[in-house]
């Protein structure tokens, strides 16, 4: 038994308990997997298809006409990017409500049927029958039966998640107009007939841009440790200025093309 003075002793070890606080606080604040997942994919396109297109812009010699057409290119994608996302995470709700309304009427219907399920599930961990068995009868239970087969039949989480569609949308979307207005930033600081040194502005921002982002992205999944770990940056780094730079050489040697072909007939 202990007195009050026992637990006065004791009280300063509650201490680093209390000290660990912040540190749980600031684990809350570190971005979600998805925002950064949306995030990724919105910067991957903008950072590729507007660079492509101002490069193909260029040809004509404008820097108004590579202006409007690159902001018209960033709205118009920002907003078909955004309502893909917000359309595929509206289907992903959809498909979850589906499935738990599935596995809400398979147990409350179907007990024996639920009940040979949950054990073809527990047989991969070779349990002994004294502990399955139980088991198996105690998950097969309504409170237990939807939860144990939504998490382990369908990997899905026992509970409707939060709605993420309106957040899918925007962070995606600006991710693609953030992107792309890289490239379409040095050509507000030239001249107007100046288009070839807007190019070369642009063509050295974008190489920089996609390296950092693909070297960036994969230090974010994989981390940057050890020699291996820092030779993958690199190589993503590149694997995106090769990516983003052919795009924008085909671009512009087709718009170069049909420029030729109009001016031959």
């Amino acid at each position: 038994m202990l007195d009050a003075s026992d637990l006065e002793k004791q009280t300063p070890s509650e201490e680093p308990t209390s000290s660990e606080e912040p540190g749980v606080e600031t684990r809350r604040w570190q971005i979600d997997a998805r925002v950064l997942s949306d995030l990724i994919i919105g910067l991957s396109d903008g950072l590729t298809v507007p660079f492509a297109l101002t490069a193909g812009l260029s040809a004509l010699g404008s820097t108004k006409v590579v202006i409007y057409g690159g902001m018209a290119e960033l709205i118009a994608g920002a907003i078909s990017m955004g309502l893909g996302g917000y359309l595929g995470a509206k289907s992903e709700e959809e498909s979850y409500l589906a499935t738990l309304s599935q596995t809400t009427a398979l147990t409350t219907h179907s007990p024996q049927t639920t009940h040979a399920t949950i054990r073809t599930l527990l047989s991969a961990y070779a349990l002994p029958p004294h502990l399955s068995d139980p088991l198996t009868t105690h998950l097969s239970q309504p409170p237990h039966a939807t939860a144990f087969l939504m998490r382990f039949q369908h990997s899905l989480p026992p509970t409707p998640p939060p709605s993420r569609a309106f957040i899918c949308a925007l962070t995606i979307a600006l991710g693609y107009f953030c992107g792309g207005f890289v490239p379409l930033l040095p050509y507000f600081f030239v001249d107007k007939e100046a288009v070839r040194q807007g190019l070369c502005w642009s063509v050295g921002v974008m190489v920089a841009a996609l390296f950092l982002f693909g070297a960036g992205k994969t230090v974010l999944v994989a981390g940057f440790e050890g020699w291996r770990g820092r030779w993958r940056c690199v190589k993503a780094g590149l694997q995106m200025v090769v990516v983003g730079s052919a795009a924008a050489g085909a671009a512009m040697a087709l718009v170069v093309l049909f420029r030729r072909i109009e001016g031959a007939s």
